[in-house]
C-alpha cells in the first residue's frame, strides 16, 4: 500500500484576472477550486495512474471538510486526523499579467495531533510506501520528518522524501527510499554551484553516500539525472512540450516513479515513468493523465549514462 502525509492540505483557490489593477475592484473571467498539497498531488497522480493510495496528515474547519469532500470525488481514500481548532487554508493563486499567490497559515498541530498520527503509522507493513512530502508547519517540531523516519526505522518500509535543505539532509542517516531534489536545491545543500551533468551526478552520489537509496535530481527542461542503488548514474531529457503549469510537476514524478517501483518495474523503468509523469503534469492545466503518461512514455529514450 502506499500512504502520502500532508501535514498541512489546502483549498487551492485559482482566479484569472484580465487587466488585474492592484487597489481597485477586480472581476474574475474564470475560477477553479482544487484541494492541494504536494502528498495530496501524489495520491491524485497515483490515482490518475491506476494505483491505489491513503492520504494522510491533519485538517479542520469547513475547508478540512471541502478538501475530504472533493478526494472523495475522486474516490481517493483519505485518513485525516480532525483538529478541533482553526480551518485547513485557502491558497490564492491570483493569474493575470503576473502569476501572484497567497498562501494561507492553517490550523495549529499540537502533540495530541502528532501522537494520533504515529498511532496510524502502526498499521503500515512491510513493503509498504510511505511519501513525505512538503515543508513543516511553524507549530510541528522542526525535525518530524527524521523522527519518523526513526520511528519506522527496521520495518522494512519504503520512506520518500520530497523536501529540501535540512529537513531532507537529516533524514538521511536512516537511508530513505527515495528523495527528488531539483539541481538548485542540490547546489543549496552542499553550497556549491553546479554546472554541467557530471557535477550534478557527483553532489547527488554524495547524497547517496550520506544514506539515500535512490536520488532523483529533477532539472525542469534540461531533463533529470537518476542514481539507483548501484551508484551508476543516469540522465534523461525532458520530453518535448510546452509548459503550462509548472505547479505538481515535481510531486507527478515522485508519483511516478512510486508507481513503478510498486508495481516491480526496474529502477531505470520506473525513473522514466516518473520523469514522464512530471512532465505530463507540467503540459497540463490539472494534474498528470495516464494517456498523457503513456504518450510522453513512448517518446523517451532510454537513461544515458553520466560521463
Amino acid at each position: 500500500m502506499i500512504y502520502t502525509v500532508t501535514f498541512n492540505p489546502s483549498l487551492d483557490y485559482i482566479a484569472d484576472v484580465k487587466d488585474f489593477v492592484l487597489g481597485q475592484t477586480n472581476r474574475t473571467s474564470q475560477e477553479a477550486l482544487y484541494p492541494g498539497g504536494k502528498g495530496i498531488n501524489v495520491s491524485m497522480v497515483l490515482k490518475n495512474l491506476g494505483l491505489e493510495s491513503s492520504a494522510l496528515g491533519f485538517v479542520a474547519g469547513f475547508t478540512g471538510d471541502e478538501i475530504e469532500r472533493k478526494l472523495a470525488q475522486r474516490e481517493i481514500d483519505t485518513d485525516f486526523i480532525r483538529l478541533n481548532n482553526g480551518y485547513s487554508r485557502i491558497n490564492v493563486k491570483l493569474r493575470a499579467a503576473e502569476e501572484t499567490e497567497i498562501n494561507g497559515i492553517g490550523p495549529d498541530i499540537g502533540q495530541e495531533g502528532l501522537d494520533k498520527l504515529y498511532a496510524q503509522f502502526e498499521k503500515l507493513e512491510e513493503g509498504d510506501y510511505l511519501i513525505l512530502a512538503g515543508s513543516i508547519p511553524n507549530s510541528m517540531p522542526a525535525d518530524t520528518y527524521e523522527q519518523i523516519a526513526a520511528h519506522l526505522q527496521g520495518r522494512g518500509i519504503h520512506i520518500v522524501v520530497d523536501a529540501t535543505k535540512n529537513l531532507l539532509m537529516n533524514v538521511l542517516r536512516y537511508k530513505p527510499f527515495l528523495i527528488k531534489p531539483n539541481n538548485h536545491e542540490l547546489a543549496e545543500m552542499f553550497n556549491v554551484e553546479l554546472t554541467g551533468n557530471p557535477m550534478i551526478a557527483e553532489y547527488a552520489k554524495r547524497l547517496q553516500d550520506l544514506g539515500a537509496r535512490n536520488v532523483i535530481i529533477s532539472m525542469a527542461g534540461d531533463g533529470a539525472i537518476f542514481v539507483p542503488e548501484n551508484g551508476e548514474a543516469v540522465f534523461l531529457p525532458a520530453p518535448k512540450g510546452q509548459v503550462v503549469n509548472s505547479v505538481g510537476a515535481g510531486d507527478s514524478m515522485v508519483a511516478g516513479f512510486t508507481a513503478g517501483s510498486a508495481q516491480g518495474l526496474a529502477p531505470e523503468e520506473a525513473f522514466k515513468l516518473g520523469v514522464a509523469t512530471g512532465s505530463a503534469s507540467a503540459f497540463s492545466e490539472l494534474l498528470a493523465e495516464k494517456k498523457d503518461v503513456e504518450k510522453l512514455l513512448s517518446t523517451l529514450p532510454a537513461p544515458s549514462p553520466v560521463e
